[in-house]
């Protein structure tokens, strides 16, 4: 698969670079005219990351939005440098931001629990504005070793060193203008931006994004959708959302109340062994998913309660009380470097979760009441 292929797509990197070039192009083969939209902001470059124990170095990430550049030597436990076991959904949650902000450990080591054993990273939801102490990730086996030594009352090294580079990160926009210009627009987004290949974890919402163009394009000549439609494909993602910051400042109030509804493709749709869940506030548009997926065979396993707040980009819609609809799946790759085609991938539920997705969104421009 090209998108496997292209590398790792942390924001601002080569293999993001190469993502947004590919889509670029399949957006162009598809007979439209692809947009790209720069946005700056400094990538952080790990130099050297580990924690040295018992004399054993474990190799680390750092957390990336904490402070860098740190080397101390202290007790490992909660007044020194604290280790705590963490899955990528713990950003989430307010015991996490409550720990992050302690002034009592001097450094703080994540040791990755998610569904399988790895690295997998938690996700920097204040880059902008790090905080907290130092931190580091390092893989789940590490976690015996580090609490072992915990208990022994053993010191250790903590080393971080990074390196901030002014740069820039691209989202792909397409726009599809509508007969009636003066009605909010239809925003069909998905994140292409993860810290490795992903290739489940965004595959599967590209896939249901360049679906859903093809689907607005198919249609008759002379019979444009009654409203615009803005299609994104936003970098950032793992980075506290930058790229859809970017969008949402060159479209001011298309978030809130009265704006644009929005049609979000988020993570791990069509992931092996994965679930697919449809979240929204709004009553009508996730009936209107609910019908067209199962109308493709793929109907959700889950259907969020209105009330719940999503974790992707569109909890940033929900909280400034804009209207929105989500899919988003379960992985058990999520967030692993080993998330790689094509074991990592269901092909066949990918096609009908992006079928029923298009469906959805194409009637969504036909229908102003949606």
């Amino acid at each position: 698969m090209a998108w496997d292929s292209q590398g790792i797509h942390r924001t601002g990197t080569q293999g993001d670079h190469a993502g947004a070039d590919w889509l670029a192009a399949e957006v162009a083969a598809l007979g439209a005219t692809p947009v790209i939209e720069p946005f700056a902001f400094d990538r952080l470059d790990p130099i050297e990351a580990w924690v040295e124990v018992d004399g054993t170095r474990i190799e680390a990430i750092p957390v990336f939005d904490s402070p860098g550049n740190d080397d101390l030597t202290a007790p490992l436990g909660p007044d020194g440098i604290e280790i705590a076991t963490l899955s990528p959904q713990a950003v989430y949650t307010e015991p996490y931001r409550t720990m992050r902000q302690s002034a009592r450990h001097r450094a703080l080591v994540i040791v990755c629990q998610g569904a399988n054993p790895g690295l997998g990273l938690l996700n920097a939801e204040q880059f902008r504005t790090p905080y907290g102490a130092p931190a580091l990730h390092v893989s789940t086996e590490f976690g015996a070793l580090l609490r072992a030594a915990e208990q022994r009352g053993a010191h250790a090294r903590f080393v971080s060193r990074v390196r901030r580079t002014p740069t820039e990160a691209r989202n792909v926009v397409v726009t599809i203008p509508g007969r009636d210009r003066t009605q909010p627009p239809l925003v069909v987004m998905t994140p292409r931006s993860s810290w490795w290949q992903s290739t489940s974890e965004r595959g599967g919402g590209l896939v249901c994004w360049l679906e859903t163009l093809r689907m607005l394009l198919a249609n008759p000549p002379g019979q444009p959708p009654r409203r615009d439609v803005v299609m994104t494909a936003n970098s950032g993602h793992e980075l506290g959302h930058l790229g859809l910051d970017a969008f949402v400042e060159q479209r001011p109030a298309w978030d809130r109340p009265g704006g644009a509804t929005w049609v979000h493709y988020g993570a791990n749709l069509g992931a092996t062994g994965g679930q697919l869940s449809v979240m929204s506030a709004s009553d009508d548009l996730r009936q209107a998913m609910h019908a067209a997926l199962s109308a493709a065979g793929q109907p959700p396993e889950i259907m969020a309660p209105p009330t719940q707040v999503p974790s992707g980009e569109t909890r940033d819609i929900h909280r400034a009380g804009g209207r929105y609809v989500t899919l988003v799946g379960s992985n058990p790759l999520f967030h692993l470097p080993n998330d790689r085609w094509p074991d990592a991938v269901d092909v066949d539920r990918i096609v009908r979760i992006a079928a029923g997705a298009g469906a959805a969104s194409d009637a969504m421009v036909r229908d102003l009441r949606h």
